[in-house]
């Protein structure tokens, strides 16, 4: 069975290889401006788009095989606002500024979709982990420094854990890899049920 990341991720690329599995990368070409408000309804259909469209390539494409789709989308919401990544820097500066000196959730979307060529059957199994993520108070200084090192554009929130943002988390509960960008156990114990 052939295992797919519709994700170009390069953490989550990094956090699937742990799961010791072969896969390869095929990203999703689906619009990801969607209206809806809900944070974990939004990761959840934004996942599924993206394993969808990758599943309904390859089986266009070649039939003959057994597939494994993962899409994820991830999400910061702050009390119900839905934070996406950052257009600009006064954007990113904006986004942390909200979740500095408290706490606010990261929601992770993931659709397993499994096609099976014996059958011509397509399986799909979806979930949302959300992980409560408090940030110690931060000077106007120090968001601009962490700005200025890049590492805000291209992440939910303006920030990525692992980084150098990692010395203003106080604390986390819940799924430490659900808020680099991949819930990767609770994703195995899927894996395992689908092949």
């Amino acid at each position: 069975m052939e295992i797919i990341l519709a994700s170009q991720s390069p953490r989550r690329e990094e956090l699937l290889k742990r799961l010791g599995v072969d896969f390869k990368i095929i990203t999703s070409s689906v619009d990801e401006n969607i209206e809806e408000e809900n944070a974990e309804a939004l990761v959840e259909e934004l996942s599924f788009r993206k394993s969808i469209d990758v599943m309904n390539r390859l089986v266009q494409e070649d039939g003959t095989k057994d597939y494994l789709v993962i899409g994820a989308d991830t999400v910061v919401a702050v009390n119900d606002v839905v934070l996406g990544k950052p257009a600009t820097r006064e954007e990113a500066f904006e986004m942390i500024d909200s979740i500095q000196g408290s706490s606010h959730f990261v929601f992770t979307g993931v659709t397993v979709t499994c096609y099976k060529n014996e059958t011509g059957r397509i399986m799909r199994t979806s979930f949302v982990e959300g992980t409560e993520v408090t940030v110690f108070p931060m000077t106007e200084e120090e968001i601009w420094e962490y700005i200025d090192t890049g590492d805000c554009m291209d992440k939910a929130g303006a920030y990525g854990i692992q980084g150098e943002f990692g010395k203003y988390v106080e604390k986390i509960y819940g799924d430490y890899n659900n808020v680099v960008g991949l819930p990767i156990a609770k994703l195995y114990q899927v894996i395992k049920g689908l092949i």
